[in-house]
């Protein structure tokens, strides 16, 4: 097997083994990318493929923006907010 196909079987996955790769089923990965949600995607010829390096990317973008993995966003951290008066 050349280097270079080697290189390209490792960098780009198709859909079912990105989902596995991911831990979700062929059929999630799916319906996101038909919501265009989910981690990027592209064709090569007629197949869906993900580059391994965005789905890393995506994972550790999902695990900031969810407040339970991100200290930041944790709403137990934030000070707390006054009531504004409301108009009678």
């Amino acid at each position: 097997m050349s280097q270079a196909s080697r290189v390209s079987e490792t960098a780009f996955l198709n859909l079912p083994k990105a989902a596995d790769y991911l831990g979700i089923s062929p059929n999630t990965l799916y319906v996101w990318r038909h919501r265009r949600q989910g981690p990027p995607s592209f064709r090569m010829g007629r197949r869906v493929m993900y580059r391994i390096t965005a789905l890393d990317a995506w994972v550790r973008a999902q695990e900031q923006a969810d407040s339970r993995s991100n200290p930041a966003m944790n709403p137990l951290s934030q000070k707390p907010q006054r009531r504004s008066k409301a108009a009678r």
